[in-house]
């Protein structure tokens, strides 16, 4: 079993819930060894969340993931089993959920293209099939809060016709319907607190008047924990929510009083439809449309807790349910403390490329346009390597701030993550994290850092930044690649082949710059990786 005390993104110590509660803690297999846990959505927001506290319950957990060194990169990544693939192939699912008690499906196309319900469908039933041939002890899914009398988004409606199909499967399952999930990192409070922060007046859809009972995520992992130990013969659903039933406007006003600003005027516009919404929300927060959409629709109806059957199969946390301010405070505590366990911002982009930059030798016979930048520093690959692992967010890419701001913008327009994304941590970057509209594939600690792009483009792009002692000091590379998809990718580079010129150039050189105004701030050479390189006084930066 992993050591409890192990950390988590920085922390040395998993929060409340730690899974060491005696209602939490995994009760052993009749041959007394330790049941076994399969988490589907592990690198998710939940998923990576709940896996640690799991193995500090006593659980072995093995994951499934398309990605596996997405999943080795966590801090819990050594402790679990990965078993390669897709909730869609029966194969990789057989495989994952052989000898397996609890299944946790953690899984949902939120923004996954115009046929994610079909997608969603064909997952549980694959999920369904297999933990039924393989006589799976409990499903725990983890579904949405919605309304029995009302039309419910293409969304919700999915999220709920998983759960059926999870429930006739054969295997005993629960599903938890939650509603708005506050926490450090979760879509949800992110779209609350940069609306808040960013507009003194709030002109907003109908729906900022209907009821909603938000919930703390510690309080959805208590749930998901306390979910396996449910008695063998439970097979339905149930609600969960916080103590508080509020109206949308009334959560925006509570982050306002938490963040120390003043309470926000908000006018209810019936104009604002659900896709204007999430244009809406997508032009003043950070969170793409593809993700607001799910969102905002999941408002258009009160949706609170109809009873609290879930109290009779799962004990509530010890001092009760988290309030909402109380959760609003404690998110803002990480934000600021840079200890965000998981974010929505590594979710993984649909429509996007998402296969590994191939080896050199593979590229024979293919067209490919490079962009290639060498610079020799006076600084050490130590100093230059906390400079490239802290670009990115707030520490922006050394380069012309318009250009990338502009790149940025257009990315959104089309409905793609654009600049805004920003970062999970500050100072920490691990394989599978999001850098503004980049994805981090692959990294070698103190030497390489190479991004994969996911801004709209036709065809894949990839971004290197690697440091190089020599004596002393120390060589900076930096390798753009472009694999054009057809005649739009080839037109596309072509297009914006000048502005590369200013941006990589630019970025080159200011880099390096950075590593030396770390060497003039320290001089003593660092081995450790993960700082923050400091602003450069003569050098304009533009944050995500």
């Amino acid at each position: 079993m992993s050591d409890a005390r192990r950390t988590v993104s920085g922390m040395s110590e998993l929060t409340t819930p730690t899974g060491r509660e005696p209602a939490l803690v995994a009760r052993p297999r009749p041959d007394g060894s330790a049941p076994r846990a399969l988490v589907l959505g592990a690198t998710g927001y939940l998923g990576g969340r709940l896996v640690p506290r799991l193995l500090s319950a006593g659980y072995r957990v093995r994951v499934l993931a398309r990605d596996p060194a997405r999943a080795e990169a966590f801090p819990w990544g050594g402790d679990v089993e990965v078993v390669r693939g897709d909730a869609t192939d029966a194969e990789s699912v057989r495989e994952a959920v052989e000898g397996v008690d609890i299944v946790y499906y953690l899984i949902h196309s939120m923004g996954g293209g115009k046929d994610f319900e079909n997608t969603d469908r064909r997952a549980a039933r694959t999920v369904a099939d297999a933990a039924a041939a393989a006589s799976v002890s409990r499903i725990v899914y983890l579904g949405g809060l919605h309304p029995l009398d009302a039309p419910l988004s293409p969304h919700l409606r999915s999220r709920v016709e998983v759960g059926e199909i999870l429930l006739a499967s054969g295997v005993p399952t629960l599903v938890l319907q939650a509603g708005v999930v506050i926490g450090s990192g979760s879509a949800s409070f992110e779209m609350v607190r940069h609306l808040t922060d960013v507009l003194p007046y709030m002109p907003a859809p109908k729906w900022v008047r209907n009821h909603i009972q938000p919930i703390a995520v510690r309080d959805v992992l208590h749930y998901l924990l306390g979910a396996a130990r449910v008695a063998p013969n439970v097979n339905r659903a149930v609600d969960i929510g916080g103590p508080d039933v509020l109206r949308y406007g009334q959560m925006m006003n509570g982050y306002a009083l938490e963040a120390g600003l003043h309470q926000r005027p908000i006018a209810s516009l019936p104009v604002l439809t659900p896709r204007l919404a999430s244009h809406w929300v997508n032009l003043v927060t950070p969170i793409p449309k593809a993700i607001a959409r799910p969102l905002v629709e999941s408002l258009q109806n009160d949706c609170v807790v109809k009873d609290r059957a879930v109290d009779d199969l799962i004990p509530r946390p010890e001092g009760g349910l988290m309030p909402y301010r109380a959760a609003v405070k404690l998110a803002l505590r990480r934000v600021n403390d840079d200890t965000i366990e998981t974010s929505w911002q590594d979710a993984e982009v649909s429509g996007v490329p998402s296969d590994p930059l191939p080896s050199d030798p593979d590229w024979a016979g293919r067209l490919v346009y490079t962009d290639i930048r060498t610079m020799h520093t006076t600084a050490n690959a130590a100093q230059l390597w906390s400079v490239i692992e802290g670009i990115g967010g707030e520490n922006g890419w050394y380069s012309s701030p318009l250009l990338w701001a502009i790149r940025g913008w257009m990315d959104r327009l089309v409905g793609g993550v654009g600049l805004a994304r920003g970062r999970r941590s500050r100072s920490v970057v691990t394989v599978g994290d999001a850098l503004d509209f980049w994805r981090v594939e692959a990294i070698e600690p103190g030497r390489l850092l190479r991004l994969r792009a996911e801004m709209k483009v036709p065809g894949g792009a990839w971004l290197e930044l690697r440091a190089t002692p020599e004596g002393d000091e120390a060589r900076f590379d930096q390798r753009a690649l472009f694999f054009p998809t057809g005649l739009a990718g080839r037109l596309y580079w072509l297009a914006v082949l000048p502005f590369h010129g200013l941006i990589f150039s630019g970025m080159a050189r200011r880099i390096t710059a950075a590593a030396e105004h770390v060497q003039r701030e320290d001089p003593e050479p660092r081995a450790e990786a993960g700082r923050i390189a400091p602003e450069v006084p003569e050098v304009e930066t533009v944050g995500g």
